[in-house]
């Protein structure tokens, strides 16, 4: 370190873009500095030294850090410690992502992280007096990430007025649309779907955060829009292959899992509507994302692998089934027959058939699930078709009983 600013500020009075800053702090810790935000995204990188590793090449390339570079941070303890203290971190080489060693800092605004400076550590680690030059540095990188914070704060009032206009069907013409996507200097999706995460309490300002971070950093789907209802999360997004729903679903299981590992935040519910070519649509499928948590509710065995609106299959329609049967004041006899007989025997007779059309007529999959021999299933099987008068290899009887043993399970518990 140069002796001359020793107890000085070397970056005080420095004016210019945060490049500037990062090669003036590269300067003087005499190794490659990169800058990020809160949510890993790059912000600047030193320019004048051509020593680096895979993860920091990476990270410029994709301007962000990739994400398996920061859930090995995660597993390694190195972002949670970040996130408790405003103190330099030294971060080991970590060879399986080709990270190399580190001096990390992360750069607050009271009790907010507003970003992170990375210094990789090429010939020699840095020294003491080097770690007081990186705490100032990142006082210097605050006044620019303060900046950046406040025109993010602007746009993001434009971004939630075009969202809720969206998902409430107040724009409902494509040129409408186009307009205000232009308007925001936003590439409208060709392909769309939206998807609504349900927590168990109402989303406060910590989860809001910790919900933000994980979007920002997944690089499994594009997250156009994001905004909350009480405790909905509400996304608007785009596949990052054409028509993959699949991507949509790794994305539910993977925010569900790391808001549990990493924020302990648990029984979060996640679904998706369909997804469509034009956001004239938006509103359709925010309402089919609604109604797949609401049958995941009703059904949460039958439909716990189900998050996706096209795979609910008859339990798209029970609502509408019911209605009509209400209308014509339907009772499925067969049904009846073998109510009245559990009641009067205390036998389960009507559980058994339920389950056995649940696991597709599968006699092991029925009998697993029961804890009874397969001679024992077969046997109630036959009984079933006697009391209830049913011919269980004819297709056409067994959908019918299927969908009215469901209308029934809801109509039972009145949650429909």
């Amino acid at each position: 370190m140069n002796p001359s600013i020793k107890g000085t500020d070397p970056f005080q009075g420095i004016s210019g873009t945060l490049e500037n800053l990062a090669d003036r702090i590269s300067e003087f810790l005499k190794c490659p500095i990169t800058i990020e935000d809160a949510n890993h995204r790059l912000l600047a990188y030193s320019t004048h030294d051509e020593r680096t590793d895979p993860a920091r090449i990476a990270t410029i390339i994709g301007r962000r850090v990739p994400e398996k570079v920061i859930n090995s941070l995660w597993k390694e303890g190195v972002i949670p410690a970040l996130l408790e203290t405003d103190e330099p971190i030294r971060v080991k080489k970590i060879d399986e992502i080709g990270l190399g060693n580190r001096i990390a800092i992360s750069i607050w605004k009271n009790k907010e992280v507003l970003g992170y400076i990375w210094a990789l550590e090429i010939d020699q680690s840095l020294k003491d007096n080097d770690l007081e030059i990186l705490k100032k540095a990142a006082k210097a990188v605050k006044n620019h990430l303060l900046q950046l914070q406040t025109r993010k704060n602007i746009n993001d009032e434009g971004y939630q007025e075009l969202f809720w206009q969206l998902l409430t069907g107040h724009l409902n013409t494509t040129e409408d649309i186009i307009n205000k996507f232009n308007k925001l200097q936003i590439k409208p999706p060709s392909l769309i779907s939206t998807l609504v995460f349900r927590f168990p309490t109402e989303i406060d300002q910590k989860i809001e955060k910790q919900i933000f971070y994980i979007l920002k950093t997944t690089q499994q789907i594009r997250v156009i829009f994001h905004t909350f209802d009480c405790t909905d999360l509400i996304l608007l997004a785009a596949p990052l292959t054409q028509g993959a729903h699949g991507d949509f679903i790794n994305f539910i299981l993977t925010f569900q899992r790391l808001m549990q590992e990493r924020f302990e935040v648990h029984r979060v519910r996640g679904s998706c509507g369909t997804i469509y070519e034009s956001c004239v649509k938006i509103e359709k499928s925010y309402k089919e994302a609604l109604a797949v948590l609401d049958i995941k509710e009703k059904f949460p065995e039958e439909t716990k692998s189900i998050y996706y609106y096209q795979d609910l299959g008859i339990y798209q329609f029970l609502e509408a089934i019911l209605e009509k049967r209400r209308d014509d004041g339907y009772e499925n006899q067969s049904l009846k027959k073998l109510r009245e007989y559990d009641q009067k025997h205390n036998t389960e007779f009507l559980p058994t058939l339920e389950v056995y059309l649940d696991k597709d007529s599968n006699i092991n999959e029925t009998a697993k699930t029961l804890h009874i021999h397969a001679n024992t299933l077969n046997y109630r099987l036959k009984r079933i078709t006697e009391i209830g008068q049913i011919n269980l290899k004819d297709p056409n009887q067994k959908i019918t009983i299927y969908i009215d043993i469901k209308i029934e399970k809801i109509k039972n518990k009145g949650l429909l």
